[in-house]
């Protein structure tokens, strides 16, 4: 599990820092570099050090339940996992739980309908397949997090995170100044 949560990481992280790096870094390239390597490493090492923790507390669990796993023992592995592996906050830390924060609160929209009605009767741990939100839902969910987030840049921009708060700033409040034409095709302020 070490291994896999390190590679994901990786492969994750390694091409957002680059592009990341090209768009929007300060510094020279190998400040830049160093950058790019650092978030990659912290990526990595974070997810597998969740992923190790994650399944170790969950042997543990089990050794103590007589080999039966409860349905709250992936909450309680998730929970402490989760606090050892990224609760100290960082830039990359941060980008993580945002993540996995808007997964969570997004699987409580209401799901499509399958098309083979029986198909939820037939499925086992083994073959569950994610159904993709009702798009009836999704849309209010989108209009909801799009007001919110307007809303809050408004006004309690200090609430939002750095990264979006950055982007936001560019596109909203950057895009009204300029000065040339170089300025108002490609990059302001």
């Amino acid at each position: 599990g070490a291994r896999n949560g390190f590679i994901y990481g990786v492969k994750i992280r390694f091409p957002h820092a680059v592009v990341m790096s090209v768009l929007f870094g300060r510094g020279n390239w190998i400040t830049r570099l160093q950058a790019i390597l650092r978030a990659t490493k912290d990526h990595g090492f974070s997810l597998a050090k969740f992923v190790s923790l994650y399944k170790t507390i969950l042997l543990l669990q089990r050794k103590v339940n007589g080999g039966k796993e409860r349905e709250c023992d992936t909450f309680i592995a998730g929970l402490i996992g989760g606090y050892v592996a990224f609760g100290d906050r960082s830039a990359v830390n941060e980008q993580i739980v945002l993540y996995v924060v808007s997964r969570v609160l997004a699987s409580f929209l209401p799901r499509a309908r399958p098309n083979n009605p029986t198909s939820s009767a037939l499925a086992t741990e083994a073959v569950v397949r994610p159904i993709p939100p009702d798009a009836r839902y999704f849309s209010v969910f989108a209009a909801l997090s799009w007001g919110a987030v307007m809303w809050l840049f408004k006004h309690r921009g200090e609430t939002i995170q750095p990264g979006m708060f950055n982007s936001m700033t560019y596109l909203y409040r950057d895009s009204e100044v300029w000065t040339n034409l170089r300025t108002l095709l490609w990059h302001n302020k």
